[in-house]
């Protein structure tokens, strides 16, 4: 029998409309390949090669053992938890708020999504950053935003400028998104780069979403300068998101948070009181342990990192019709390939790859490396590789592209 609704779509119009996320995607048939007994070097999530610090793990193994975290908490976070964010922002950033201007999330996604939901109605625009993380732009769809691509290329260093954002300003322009240290180039902006785009955005009366994510990782005496501290003024108007996966390598732990004025905060704070209610509380107390210790873990990481990033950019710029900028932040190689697609390559079928999304199928394909192609961070003729992998496999995975190219 056919229902009167047979003809409708099944799925709303705004969730068929999302892109699965390209660096899970990636990840996750690298996985699969790797169950099969294929021997898949992943590049493709960013997701740090080591375990949690003791001290984290400690934490939550004793948490469990609390009938206090079996219960329902604050939406909002753990007090605790919020006083101890709102101290260690203060500590690194120099950005000094207070506990009820914390919002603890379901990792950094969930603090993106409610940043956009919480400010955005539809039609409202928001400046895109390109190359961008993935999810950015799904973000700001699903709460009814409009994203404009702001495109620097690898011979700005990815950095875009403040005259670029003021060609792409409308007058339904309300929000920035700013990322520094950047995923996906690990580009790092200056403290005179973010000041003068913090003055830019404060003069035309504009929000900033700020994602620090990477804050702690940045190399050659690079500092990741927090934008509401250079422009003070413009604090009232700056959202930061942050959390700590990436810093205390955490990320299976899902504990993010969204920092902001105490407006905005509260009425986020009821939108995930409906969504996802408190964090998992074992989760948040690890993340309290991780943010109310030292930084002694996260300095070895960063010092892994730093070699990794030398080895990747040294082997990547051996590949005939590769460039790859020096990262700066973050853990991630962005190389242009548009010099390996010029070369007129085939797949399997025969046919000449001339994009990187068909590069990466075939650099999976032919030489078991998992890469996710520039097309996802809305740049295509580019690569992504993470390398927050262990130092053997970095240098295998980048020999067989070498091989490959050869």
């Amino acid at each position: 029998m056919t229902s009167a609704s047979s003809s409708r779509p099944r799925i709303s119009a705004r969730v068929r409309g999302i892109a699965e996320s390209a660096t899970l995607k990636v990840d996750a048939k690298a996985k699969a390949l790797k169950a099969e007994g294929r021997p898949v070097i992943g590049f493709g999530a960013g997701e740090p090669d080591f375990p949690s610090p003791a001290a984290v793990v400690d934490a939550a193994i004793e948490a469990c053992s609390d009938p206090q975290n079996h219960r329902y908490t604050p939406a909002g976070g753990l007090p605790v938890l919020k006083e101890a964010i709102a101290d260690k922002t203060r500590r690194d950033s120099g950005f000094d708020v207070q506990a009820s201007q914390v919002l603890v999330t379901n990792g950094g996604k969930q603090a993106v999504y409610e940043a956009f939901a919480t400010l955005l109605d539809p039609g409202d625009e928001v400046l895109l950053p390109a190359p961008y993380w993935t999810t950015y732009p799904e973000a700001i769809r699903l709460a009814g935003g409009v994203p404009v691509e702001v495109l620097a290329d690898e011979t700005q260093d990815y950095l875009v400028t403040v005259e670029q954002l003021e060609a792409a300003r409308t007058e339904k322009t309300k929000v920035l998104l700013f990322c520094s240290p950047s995923n996906p180039t690990g580009a790092v902006y200056s403290r005179e780069q973010v000041t003068a785009i913090g003055k830019w955005v404060e003069a035309n009366d504009l929000w900033v979403v700020c994602d620090e994510i990477y804050e702690h990782l940045t190399y050659d005496g690079l500092e990741a300068v927090s934008m509401p501290v250079a422009v003070p003024e413009l604090a009232d108007n700056a959202i930061i998101v942050n959390g700590v996966a990436k810093t205390y390598a955490m990320t299976g732990w899902r504990v993010g948070w969204m920092i902001g004025p105490a407006d905005v905060i509260k009425a986020a704070t009821n939108l995930q009181s409906h969504a996802t209610s408190n964090v998992a509380n074992v989760s948040q107390r690890a993340a309290l342990a991780a943010v109310s210790g030292d930084l002694d873990d996260v300095a070895m990481m960063r010092v892994a990192f730093d070699r990794r990033r030398k080895t990747i950019v040294s082997m990547l710029n051996e590949i005939d019709g590769v460039i790859c900028p020096e990262p700066k932040g973050a853990f991630y190689a962005y190389p242009s390939v548009k010099g390996l697609l010029a070369r007129g390559f085939q797949n399997a079928s025969g046919v000449t790859i001339d994009n990187s999304a068909d590069l990466a199928e075939m650099i999976l394909d032919k030489a078991e490396v998992a890469v996710v192609p520039g097309e996802a961070f809305g740049s295509p003729g580019y690569l992504r590789l993470s390398y927050a992998l262990g130092d053997e496999d970095l240098v295998e995975g980048i020999t067989r592209l070498q091989k490959l190219f050869a």
